[in-house]
């Protein structure tokens, strides 16, 4: 059944396995009923029984016996082969024919909706546009948008989609990048910026130079690993499987014990052979796991499809169960929970002018693309100053730089790497502590001789970032900030935005020692930008990676990518986990508690066959409504 499910894509009632319930049932029930009625032969109900039956269980059949005969493995399928003929030799075959019907009826329903939810982030690629007006020889040229190549370049008229990912080369637009970033906001472009597939253009034509084919652009990736994702198995999910393929025997063995009881100890309860037979019978069908076995992947697969078309790319099964379990949440600062975009807000010169000072910093920050580098580099540009001259330029990771400036070394970084080569006097030491009481970074430029200057850059907080955090704090989330900077700054910081906890002043490796040391407290996910922070990311319980869309190392990196630059999605991300694993355990439990009441009843004469093959079935189809819900969460007011 497995394979028409991947390969079917029209309406519910041509699926194969629905269909071929639906016909059987059209000829058994309107049987039924008019034997009931009394104006048909008994033997004719019969042959049409034995009509309907091969029909509706052509495909479930075929799928048992394949697992038996491939797998030499006793699957749910098996059970129900089993039962059916058990129905047939006693002589029961409108139960057989009702167990025929309503078991493939309730697979084909559990098969199409389960391809259907895990194809659901397929429907993004009708966003995209069939066709695309490609330049050639300056004219305008339709061609299939299967058929663009890199460095072709299309032109996108207002109102239309982006064929594929590209970079503006004229024109200015606002685009709608929700099929990609799932963020409804449209974004201001320009010449020089980046655009993904399936982006609606607005009010200004733009032409764009492709990046990618269409079979790869950031589109087709999102959609074909959130797929992938959906193969992954989380640990609960692997263990009802073994649990299940375990089970499944032991209730074949069970209904055999049931039909040799009468054989060894005749008489046994004053029942007959015929009576315990149809025990047997009941056994295999209301003891069959079907609502346990798809209660975790139907729950996992809408999740990790509805996160996907948020915009957010969850890479398996286990990660999604584990945004369900996290209480402490770790932060990188730059770039996560500030714009990552610092400016420089002061200028103070000890040694020579100011422009002097700039110079020399910018020389240095040239060869850089630290964050901080590029806010000298845009101050120095702003102020009409050109870097000078520097060779050997050596980045000091987690402190700063150095280079050689007419042949004298020069460092600029941190004040505690001033500290490694020279002392503050105290007047230097209360400007430095002054800045950093502000919320601002300080870097220090010096050589051998002593210090030049400083230069204070600060960050701006991300819009909305207060009230994100306030929301994971409403959700009983502990907050973490880990950054590099230094604590006075840090601290400021996470005054203004609300962080219960600061790790100031730590290096890549002192990330992961941090995570690590939080992990004793709990379940830890941690937020950066998926690259800079990798060893921290991989070392925490989940590791999510912000505004990821169009970077590959980024979604590479991170268990977890929000391809929007947006804080808020982790909020929905969070719901998303905490939600599909309520439904899981909901599931769980309702289908054990299910297996636990009818088990009894059947085996103790209490349920016919048909009254446990409907019960059976309608608990499997409750399983699957309900586990559709974990794809459906919205974010709190």
């Amino acid at each position: 059944m497995d394979s028409e499910a991947e390969e079917f894509t029209g309406d519910w009632w041509q699926f194969p396995p629905l269909r071929n319930a639906l016909i059987a049932g059209g000829i058994a029930l309107p049987a039924w009923l008019l034997a009931m009625a009394g104006v048909l032969d008994k033997n004719i109900e019969i042959y049409l029984y034995w009509l309907a039956i091969p029909i509706g269980a052509w495909y479930w059949a075929r799928e048992g016996v394949e697992e038996l005969l491939q797998d030499h493995a006793i699957g749910i399928s098996m059970l129900m082969i089993a039962a059916t003929t058990g129905s047939g030799l006693l002589d029961m075959w409108e139960e057989a024919a009702a167990l025929v019907v309503l078991y493939g009826a309730a697979e084909g329903i559990e098969a199409f909706t389960f391809t259907r939810t895990r194809t659901a982030i397929r429907a993004l690629l009708d966003l995209a546009p069939k066709e695309a007006r490609v330049l050639r020889d300056g004219n305008e040229t339709i061609i299939a948008a299967s058929e663009l190549q890199p460095d072709d370049l299309f032109v996108v008229r207002p109102g239309e989609s982006l064929a594929t990912d590209g970079i503006i080369i004229s024109g200015e637009t606002s685009l709608d990048e929700s099929p990609v970033t799932g963020e409804s906001v449209p974004v201001d472009k320009g010449a020089g910026e980046k655009v993904f597939a399936a982006s609606i253009n607005g009010q200004g034509a733009i032409t764009v130079r492709a990046t990618a084919g269409f079979d790869n652009n950031t589109l087709s990736r999102i959609i074909h690993l959130v797929e992938q994702a959906q193969e992954q198995k989380g640990r609960a999910q692997q263990w009802i499987e073994r649990f299940g393929r375990r089970y499944t025997p032991a209730v074949f063995a069970g209904a055999v014990l049931l039909l040799l009881l009468p054989w060894f100890y005749p008489g046994l309860l004053d029942m007959d052979t015929g009576q315990w037979s149809e025990r047997a019978v009941i056994l295999l069908v209301a003891a069959a796991p079907c609502a346990l076995v798809i209660s975790l992947p139907i729950a996992m697969a809408a999740g990790i499809a509805g996160a996907g078309r948020r915009g957010i790319l969850i890479k398996g099964g286990a990660h999604l169960e584990h945004l369900g379990l996290i209480n402490i949440i770790a932060f990188d600062k730059t770039g996560t929970l500030t714009r990552g975009k610092p400016q420089v807000t002061d200028v103070i010169a000890f040694d020579g002018e100011e422009k002097d000072l700039v110079q020399r910093a910018a020389a240095i920050e040239k060869h850089s693309g630290h964050p901080l580098a590029r806010a000298i580099m845009h101050y120095a540009k702003d102020q009409g100053l050109q870097p000078g001259d520097s060779t050997g330029f050596e980045s000091l990771t987690g402190a700063g730089a150095k280079a050689v400036i007419a042949n004298d070394e020069w460092f600029l970084g941190k004040p505690d790497l001033y500290r490694q080569h020279h002392e503050f006097d105290v007047q230097r030491q209360q400007q430095i502590e002054t800045l950093q009481a502000a919320g601002k970074t300080v870097v220090v430029l010096f050589n051998r001789h002593g210090i030049a200057g400083l230069i204070a850059i600060q960050d701006v907080i991300r819009e909305g970032v207060q009230q994100v955090i306030a929301k994971l704090h409403y959700m009983g989330i502990r907050t973490v900030m880990l950054t590099g900077d230094n604590p006075l700054t840090a601290e400021r910081i996470a005054q203004q935005i609300g962080i219960d906890d600061v790790r100031a002043g730590l290096k890549p490796e002192d990330k992961v020692s941090a995570v690590t040391e939080l992990l004793k407290d709990g379940h830890v996910l941690m937020v950066g930008d998926g690259v800079n922070d990798a060893p921290a990311l991989a070392a925490a319980t989940c590791g999510v990676a912000m505004g990821a869309a169009g970077t590959d190392a980024a979604i590479e990196a991170a268990d977890i990518a929000l391809m929007a630059d947006d804080l808020g999605k982790l909020e929905e991300a969070m719901l998303l986990g905490r939600k599909a694993r309520r439904v899981s355990l909901q599931n769980i439990v309702f289908a054990i508690a299910v297996l636990v009441i009818l088990i009894p009843a059947g085996v103790g004469g209490l349920v016919s066959i048909a009254v446990a093959v409907l019960v059976h079935e309608a608990s499997e189809l409750l399983a699957v409504a309900n586990g559709l819900r974990a794809g459906r969460v919205k974010r709190a007011e």
